[in-house]
C-alpha cells in the first residue's frame, strides 16, 4: 500500500515538475543549464517528500523548513550544503510555489517564511595593532588627496563607520569642538559616535588645508570629495583604502569594513562593555554586535601564543 501511495505521489510531483518547467522555458526563456539545475532541485525535494508520503500540493511549512534544514546540516554522509547553494535551492521551490498558486492548485504558499537556517560563518578579518599603524601611516605628504586619505582611514578606524556612512558623512554632522560625529546607517537611523583626538587632528588638517583645494568654489555638503571636488562614491573609497593597503603590505586582507572590525575587536580587548559597543556601530540587535567577543577571544589566544615563550614551544612541538 505505502508503495502504491509513494507512486503516486512522486507521479504527481513529476507531472507539476514538468509543467512548471515548461512555463519558465515559454514565459522567462531561462537557459537550459538554469532548468537542469531546477529540475535536479525539485527531483531531490520530490524524493523528500516522498519519504515523507506527503502530497506536493499538501506540503506544509514544517516540510519545508525541515527539507532545508536536512540540505544544511548534511544527510548520509553528504557534506552541509554551501550557503549559495542552498540559497539556489530556496530560490526554486519559492518560484516552484508561487507557480502552484498561480494555477490555483494550491490557496497558500508554504514557502512565504522560508529562510535558510542560521550558521556561524566565518569570522572577519581584523588587523591587529601594528598593521592599522602600518595603513594609517601610508598616507604621507600634505597633498590635498594625502590629507584627504589620512582623515578618512583615520576617522573609518576611530568611529566604525560603514563604508556607505563614510562616502555620505556631511560637514553639518561634524562638530570637531566635542569630538563627536553623526552617523546615518542602515534605515536612516542615526546615531552619535566619539571621534578620537588623532583622527580630529588629522580631519582639522584636511578641512584647513585639503578640502579647499579640492572642491574649490563648489557647493558640496560631504566631507570626502574626489579629485574633481565631488562627494565620494563607494568605488572611489574602495580604491583609496585598497591602494594603502598594498603599499602597507595588507591588500590581502582589507576592504573597508576591515577598519569597522577593527574597531570594534579592539575596543572589546580595551574593555569596552558589549551594550556601548552595540550603540557605536548602529547594530539593532546585540546579538549582531556578539561576534566581536569571537573576534576578541580569537586575537587574545593568537597574541598569547605569539608572546608567551612556553606557550609558543607548546605549539611548536604539536
Amino acid at each position: 500500500m505505502a508503495t502504491a501511495q509513494i507512486s503516486a505521489e512522486q507521479r504527481r510531483m513529476s507531472d507539476l515538475m514538468l509543467e512548471f518547467l515548461d512555463a519558465l522555458e515559454l514565459e522567462r526563456g531561462l537557459s537550459r543549464n538554469t532548468l537542469e539545475a531546477y529540475r535536479s532541485d525539485l527531483q531531490q525535494y520530490g524524493a523528500f517528500l516522498g519519504r515523507r508520503h506527503r502530497d506536493p500540493l499538501q506540503a506544509s511549512q514544517e516540510d519545508l523548513a525541515a527539507f532545508v534544514s536536512e540540505l544544511a546540516a548534511g544527510q548520509e554522509g553528504r557534506p552541509p550544503m554551501a550557503p549559495t547553494t542552498l540559497q539556489r535551492k530556496i530560490a526554486c521551490l519559492r518560484s516552484f510555489h508561487r507557480h502552484l498558486r498561480r494555477e490555483q492548485m494550491i490557496d497558500h504558499d508554504p514557502t512565504a517564511q522560508l529562510r535558510p537556517p542560521r550558521s556561524r560563518g566565518r569570522l572577519p578579518r581584523v588587523l591587529s595593532r601594528d598593521e592599522v599603524n602600518r595603513l594609517l601611516e601610508q598616507p604621507r605628504g600634505t597633498s590635498p588627496a594625502a590629507l584627504r586619505d589620512r582623515a578618512l582611514l583615520e576617522t573609518m578606524y576611530a568611529c566604525g563607520l560603514r563604508a556607505s556612512e563614510a562616502i555620505a558623512l556631511g560637514l553639518s554632522e561634524l562638530d570637531l569642538d566635542d569630538a563627536v560625529l553623526r552617523a546615518r546607517g542602515k534605515g536612516s537611523k542615526e546615531r552619535l559616535v566619539p571621534i578620537g583626538s588623532t583622527a580630529v587632528s588629522a580631519l582639522r588638517a584636511y578641512l584647513r588645508r585639503g578640502r579647499p583645494g579640492l572642491v574649490g568654489l563648489r557647493d558640496e555638503p560631504r566631507v570626502f570629495v574626489n579629485l574633481r571636488g565631488q562627494g565620494l562614491s563607494r568605488q572611489g573609497l574602495y580604491k583609496i583604502v585598497q591602494g594603502h593597503a598594498r603599499t602597507a603590505g595588507l591588500a590581502d586582507r582589507m576592504s573597508p569594513h576591515t577598519l569597522r572590525h577593527t574597531f570594534a575587536t579592539h575596543l572589546l580587548a580595551g574593555g569596552c562593555d558589549l551594550r556601548s559597543l552595540q550603540e557605536m556601530l548602529g547594530h539593532a540587535d546585540i546579538g549582531t554586535t556578539q561576534i566581536y567577543t569571537h573576534l576578541s577571544t580569537e586575537r587574545l589566544r593568537d597574541v598569547y601564543f605569539e608572546a608567551h615563550p612556553r606557550a609558543q614551544l607548546a605549539r611548536d612541538s604539536d
